[in-house]
């Protein structure tokens, strides 16, 4: 065969290819666009593919790639990059993390923009290395293993006075974080995420997270029902069941990613079993992680039908968005028994003509005392 057929051939290859590309992409959701763009783009360094992180006196600095909006990405659509870090790759001491922080950065003049470009961003603990050098082995597997979750609305948190997330310098850490854009449709631009960790490394008193979310039960003959249109207003449509979707002891099926109705909704999610208390602990922070149209978000002590913290969402008046979701901080901190039950309340209002998402998720922090009793008893093991 001649090489004019050979490149005629590859010609052909390549066109049959691209088509076949181009039609599985037109195809995904706008979320799973949003990967494969922002993948492509990274990959070719199309746009800025590159994380820095700077370790400081007081904090760790870590800058994302760059995000390319170019249309609406409601939340958990939009472009997002993950990364591996640690504090520092050497030293071994141990340090304290006191507060976090997210910032959008134009991707031109490095100037903070507003907080709506904002999705979330994550950080995890890799807990197998985690509570193995704190000979904690027992803990792996209990719970997910998020530090925290910075969302729009709520883009900054410190731990109350004297309280801390205990780890090692050259521990690992894995982030994401993701871009957002409910509003701006008519416009093309890049910009990036900078993610401020504080640290301390003065002995402060350890906290343990927890997180606990709502889990909305659902059917497989609602699913099919709103594929043709029918969504009754008290029934949970998960987004996708991929993701966020879990059985309780039962079987049944759970939603952690579902849609809202027009209006005003009301949901109740029992998170006892989330909780897993086998002792009397005592909670020092409250970070709540929710979407646009939440209007409440509370805790309660089902035994005690006692409110411990009622989260009462500010939203942005004249577009989509969260202004503020406050979050609960105190020193003296909050009791939680091992005999109660604990659930979840969530009042939402969807003001638009459209279905929306929604999740609902509390980031917990309480003292503990195993790993107090490890520091004070010098039982740390510092090696990596």
């Amino acid at each position: 065969m001649t090489l004019k057929k050979w490149f005629r051939l590859a010609l052909i290859f390549s066109a049959i290819c691209s088509i076949i590309g181009l039609i599985y992409y037109f195809n995904l959701s706008n979320r799973h666009k949003a990967i494969v763009k922002t993948r492509l783009l990274h990959f070719f360094h199309i746009i800025d593919s590159e994380w820095s992180t700077k370790l400081t006196p007081l904090s760790i600095e870590i800058e994302s790639p760059s995000f390319l909006i170019d249309g609406i990405y409601k939340s958990m659509e939009g472009p997002k990059a993950v990364h591996y870090f640690k504090a520092d790759k050497v030293r071994n001491d141990l340090l304290w993390m006191t507060g976090f922080q997210v910032t959008a950065l134009s991707q031109k003049s490095k100037d903070k923009i507003s907080n709506d470009f904002i999705c979330h961003t994550n950080i995890n603990y890799i807990e197998q290395e985690h509570h193995d050098r704190w000979n904690l082995k027992d803990r792996i597997n209990l719970q997910y293993p998020r530090l925290i979750s910075l969302s729009h609305g709520i883009e900054s948190m410190n731990f109350p006075e004297g309280y801390g997330f205990p780890f090692f310098a050259n521990e690992k850490f894995f982030l994401i974080t993701q871009s957002l854009n409910h509003n701006i449709s008519d416009s093309i631009f890049q910009l990036k995420h900078h993610i401020s960790i504080k640290y301390k490394s003065d002995r402060l008193k350890p906290l343990m997270p927890k997180t606990v979310y709502m889990q909305i039960p659902f059917s497989k003959d609602q699913i099919k029902d709103s594929e043709i249109g029918k969504i009754e207003m008290n029934t949970c449509i998960p987004v996708e069941t991929k993701n966020h979707t879990y059985t309780d002891g039962q079987g049944n099926l759970l939603s952690g990613h579902w849609k809202i109705n027009l209006g005003k909704q009301e949901f109740k999610s029992n998170i006892t079993d989330q909780l897993s208390l086998k002792d009397t602990l005592r909670v020092h922070q409250i970070t709540p992680h929710l979407h646009p149209f939440a209007e409440t978000f509370a805790l309660r002590d089902i035994t005690a039908n006692k409110v411990l913290f009622n989260c009462k969402v500010i939203n942005h008046k004249n577009k989509i968005g969260l202004s503020r979701t406050p979050a609960f901080s105190s020193v003296e901190g909050i009791l939680l028994y091992p005999d109660h039950d604990y659930e979840l309340l969530l009042r939402t209002n969807n003001t638009t003509n459209d279905i929306q998402d929604m999740m609902a998720s509390m980031f917990m922090f309480f003292y503990d005392d195993e790993m107090a009793d490890k520091i004070n008893n010098n039982k740390i093991k510092f090696e990596n």
